[in-house]
C-alpha cells in the first residue's frame, strides 16, 4: 500500500512545502492565542494556522455550512487528489474510500452555537431557535467525511475514525486494510483538527495537560527537555491518496512512500494514564514491524509522539527501548509538536507526513527547544537542528487517552522492489 498523492494544512503555513520548510528549518509555529481572549485560562498559548478559506477555494455557502476543521479536509483532500494526478471523475466510485479521523470534531462550531443558544451561558434551557441550520451536521462527526466524500465523488466505503489523539493513525492504518481486503481501489484518507476554542482549552487547564508558560509562547512547547509542563495545542490537517503498489507503478504515478505496518493496542489501564514501563505501545510497535516483515535495526528514524508531558515522554522512551532494544539508542527520535503544537486527531496523520517527507529529503526534523535533556529521556533526540542522513524507514506512533496506542512503519518502497 503506497501513498501516491497528499496534502497537509498546518501552523506556520498551509501546502505541504511551507509545512516541510519550517520543520526542516527547526522552526516553531506557536503563539499567543488569537482566536479569542485567553485571559481567563491557565494556558494561553496556542499553534494556531492563519487560513482564509476563500483564499483557497471555498464558497460563502461552504463556509457557512463547514465547520473549520471540515474547510480544513475539503481543502487538504483536493490538494492530495490533485497531487496524486488520479482523474476520479474516470474511477469507478463504488471503488473510492474515504476516512477520516478526528479526536474532538466540530468543537469551535459546538462552542461558538452553544454561546448562542444559551445567551452566552446565562440560560439553563437552551433555546433551540437560534441555533444555526447546520447544527446538527456539527453534532455529528460523519459529516467531515460526508463533505470529502462529495469532493471527490466517493461512493464506496466512509467513515470517520475517533480514537483520541491516535485518530489520524488509525483512519490511516483502516483505509489500507479497506485496499487490502479487497474493498476499495482507491482510499482519500487523513485527518482533520481545529480544537483551539474556550471550550477544549478550560478541559485540558482542568488536568492541567497543557503548558502555562505563555510569556515566552515560541518557545512553550518542549517535548523530553526537563523544563517541559505540559503541551501547546494545535489544529491542522494532512490528507492522502492511498492505492496498491503495482496500480500505481501501471498509472506511472509518483509513490511517496509505502505503508508497511501498522497496529493499534490499548492499554486497558485509565482513561488519560500511561503505564510507565511502555508494554503496549512497544506491542503495537512490535506487530506493526513483523507486518513490515522488518527488524527493529532497519529503522532509521522513529517520529515520536513527544506531547512534552512528562508522563508520556518517559512512557514512550520506554518503548522504544522495550521494542526496538538496544538499536533505540542508535535511531534518531524526534517530536514536530515541538514546532506545529498537539492538533490532537490530527496530529497522527500531519506526523505520518513528516514522516514521509524526511524520507523523501533524507532529512530528520529536529526536536526544536531541547536545550537540557530530561535525564530519563536517554535516546538521540536530535535536539535544535535537523539532521541529513539516509531514511528508508520510519517509525511513528501515537498515543491517546482513553489507553490507545498505535504504530505505523513507512518505507521507500523500493526496498520490496523484486
Amino acid at each position: 500500500m503506497v501513498v501516491t498523492g497528499m496534502e497537509v494544512l498546518a501552523p506556520g503555513g498551509v501546502g505541504t512545502d511551507n509545512f516541510w520548510s519550517l520543520l526542516s528549518e527547526g522552526r516553531t509555529a506557536t503563539r499567543g492565542i488569537t482566536f479569542f481572549d485567553p485571559a481567563q485560562f491557565r494556558s494561553r498559548v496556542a499553534a494556531e494556522i492563519d487560513f482564509d478559506p476563500y483564499a483557497h477555494g471555498l464558497t460563502p455557502q461552504e463556509v457557512r455550512r463547514m465547520d473549520r476543521a471540515a474547510q480544513f479536509a475539503v481543502v487538504a483532500a483536493r490538494g492530495a487528489v490533485a497531487d496524486s494526478g488520479l482523474d476520479t471523475d474516470t474511477l469507478d466510485p463504488y471503488r473510492i474510500g474515504v476516512t477520516i479521523g478526528s479526536a474532538v470534531g466540530a468543537t469551535m462550531s459546538l462552542d461558538e452555537d452553544y454561546r448562542v443558544v444559551s445567551d452566552a451561558g446565562r440560560l439553563d434551557l437552551v433555546d433551540h431557535t437560534y441555533a444555526d441550520p447546520f447544527f446538527y451536521n456539527y453534532f455529528v462527526p460523519s459529516s467531515f467525511a460526508t463533505e470529502v466524500a462529495r469532493l471527490v465523488g466517493a461512493q464506496g466505503p466512509s467513515s470517520v475514525v475517533s480514537a483520541g489523539c491516535t485518530s489520524g493513525l488509525d483512519s490511516v492504518g483502516y483505509a489500507v486494510e479497506l485496499i487490502r481486503e479487497g474493498t476499495a481501489d482507491v482510499m482519500v484518507a487523513g485527518a482533520t483538527d481545529a480544537p483551539i476554542s474556550p471550550i477544549t482549552m478550560a478541559c485540558f487547564d482542568a488536568i492541567k495537560a497543557t503548558t502555562p508558560r505563555h510569556d515566552d509562547p515560541e518557545h512553550a512547547s518542549r517535548p523530553f527537555d526537563d523544563t517541559r509542563n505540559g503541551f501547546v495545542l494545535g489544529e491542522g490537517t494532512a490528507v492522502f491518496v492511498l492505492e496498491e503498489l503495482e496500480s500505481a507503478r501501471r498509472r506511472g504515478a509518483r509513490i511517496y512512500a509505502e505503508i508497511a505496518g501498522y497496529a493499534t493496542r490499548s492499554n486497558a489501564y485509565h482513561m488519560t494514564g500511561l503505564r510507565p514501563d511502555g508494554a503496549e505501545m512497544a506491542e503495537a510497535i512490535t506487530v506493526a514491524l513483523d507486518e513490515a516483515r522488518m527488524n527493529p535495526t532497519a529503522i532509521d528514524y522513529i517520529n515520536a509522539h513527544g506531547s512534552g508531558t512528562k508522563q508520556n515522554d518517559r512512557h514512550e522512551t520506554a518503548a522504544f527501548k522495550r521494542s526496538l532494544g538496544e538499536h533505540a539508542y542508535r535511531t534518531p527520535v524526534s517530536s514536530i509538536k515541538s514546532m506545529v503544537g498537539h492538533s490532537l486527531g490530527a496530529i497522527g496523520s500531519i506526523e505520518i507526513a513528516a514522516s514521509i517527507l524526511a524520507i523523501q529529503h533524507d532529512v530528520v526534523p529536529p526536536t526544536a527547544n531541547l536545550h537540557t535533556p530530561d535525564p530519563q529521556c536517554d535516546l538521540d533526540y536530535v535536539p535544535l537542528n535537523a539532521r541529513e542522513q539516509i531514511v528508508d524507514a520510519v517509525l511513528t506512533v501515537g498515543s491517546g487517552f482513553g489507553g490507545f496506542q498505535s504504530a505505523m512503519v513507512l518505507a521507500q518502497p523500493e526496498r520490496n522492489a523484486a
